[in-house]
């Protein structure tokens, strides 16, 4: 492989990172919309399309372990390779979680929902905003965007304790509601997951754009 060719092969990884980004925000904001508006059987369709995320993944996982042992690629491009194996691991949990809120729909059927949809589609939004900076980051190799995204998981973790509050308080006043409460604490812990692991990939940005590890997500909540 030439030079040209190589460096060819690794746009088209980050590419394709890009591509399965994109995947993953569309399924964690369809699961949101599913369950306000109560579509069953739209729930049912981000639960099959999981497979195909899992199979992007695996995809460009192959496609990074060949450029390893064929290119042995040094430096930055080492770097970008290992942030890429990183961030698709991380994004193929986040469209997990956007199966497990898909699920959580159908399991609730036709059931009403205890509470107004308020605060959950607020952190679907933070974590959707957040990704799509993180992954823009990574493109733009812009370390100090990414250690700005990290700083925003608190407001995630402060809205996901609200709504844990609120169904708590909803269980202890009618046992009848614990079920459907404790369905959405399943799908908001979901979200919450969504946003760490969107710090994660901001952390992997750091890494690949200054070759240090560190953990920039430490909490001031």
């Amino acid at each position: 492989m030439t030079r040209e060719a190589y460096h060819k092969a690794l746009k088209e990884l980050q590419d394709e990172v890009m591509i399965m980004g994109d995947m993953v925000a569309k399924a964690v904001r369809d699961s949101i919309e599913a369950l306000k508006t109560r579509d069953i059987e739209r729930s049912k369709e981000i639960v099959k399309k999981d497979l195909l995320i899992n199979k992007k993944r695996f995809e460009i996982e192959e496609r990074c372990l060949q450029l390893i042992a064929t290119q042995q690629p040094m430096a930055v491009d080492l770097r970008t390779i290992a942030a890429i194996l990183s961030i698709i691991a991380d994004l193929e949990r986040m469209g997990d979680h956007a199966e497990g809120n898909a699920k959580i729909n159908i399991m609730i059927g036709s059931e009403p929902l205890v509470k107004p949809l308020i605060d959950v589609p607020r952190m679907a939004d933070k974590g959707l905003s957040m990704l799509d900076r993180a992954l823009k980051a990574f493109i733009d190799r812009d370390a100090k965007a990414a250690r700005a995204i990290c700083d925003e998981d608190d407001e995630v973790d402060a809205l996901y304790d609200q709504i844990y509050r609120e169904l708590l308080l909803i269980m202890i006043e009618n046992p009848k509601k614990i079920e459907g409460a404790t369905y959405l604490i399943w799908l908001a812990h979901n979200l919450e997951r969504i946003a760490d692991r969107v710090t994660n990939i901001a952390e992997r940005v750091v890494f690949m754009v200054t070759g240090k590890m560190e953990e920039v997500n430490v909490s001031k909540y």
